[in-house]
């Protein structure tokens, strides 16, 4: 049985479009070739980070995201980067009894953001700079079970990427939902591994049925 479900951020509650766009800016390079050079390097199987290494050797992430926030760009989200699906679903998956967490790599000020936008919507939120774990470390996943009231095998975990979110959650024994958006949903989405997940969706509003008939098929077996 399926008891809990668990969300990545980016790309699976979150769209990054604008955040792309902001890092472009910042670095002073042109929004269409920031993000070829950002499909480029998942498409290799390279760590993301790369794509800044091209355009300004030695870049340090974290150090540039405080000079952001130094100079009054810090990095923001709101209510209008959610994915349309994200609150009906979040919604109907409470409605069905599920416990429900978000947690995903993210700094603590991305936390803040978090909470503001979903403490009334969801039961726990965690992030990889409150923990100290960072995915797809295995530590992060034991978190995840820590403190997720369920045993692994009754949560899912639902994110946009092999490589951070199903395959290592697969390891930690959870069930997974790969979702096919964002630039990792669709260059990954061919990858053999890909099949492994419990389910393959397109929308966060499959999910409640899907989870009712898996569980339904569960208490029948």
């Amino acid at each position: 049985m399926i008891r809990a479900v668990v969300f990545d951020v980016g790309e699976c509650l979150v769209d990054e479009t604008r955040e792309y766009g902001t890092w472009a800016d910042w670095l002073g390079v042109p929004r269409h070739t920031f993000v070829a050079q950002f499909g480029a390097v998942i498409a290799e199987g390279r760590d993301y980070r790369e794509t800044f290494q091209v355009f300004q050797p030695g870049f340090d992430l974290y150090a540039a995201r405080e000079r952001r926030a130094e100079a009054g760009q810090p990095e923001h989200f709101g209510e209008e980067d959610l994915y349309p699906d994200v609150r009906p679903a979040l919604a109907e998956l409470r409605a069905a009894g599920l416990h429900l967490t978000i947690a995903g790599n993210q700094t603590v000020r991305a936390g803040r953001i978090l909470r503001a936008l979903f403490t009334a919507d969801v039961d726990l939120i965690g992030t990889s700079d409150d923990w100290g774990a960072s995915k797809p470390d295995p530590g992060f996943f034991e978190k995840v079970a820590e403190v997720v009231p369920a045993e692994p095998g009754e949560i899912l975990y639902v994110g946009d990427r092999l490589d951070n979110d199903v395959l290592p959650a697969l390891s930690a024994g959870m069930r997974t939902a790969l979702i096919r958006r964002g630039p990792w949903g669709w260059i990954q989405q061919h990858d053999a591994a890909a099949d492994r997940s419990t389910f393959r969706i397109d929308s966060l509003l499959e999910l409640p049925e899907l989870i009712a008939k898996f569980n339904a098929s569960a208490a029948a077996s």
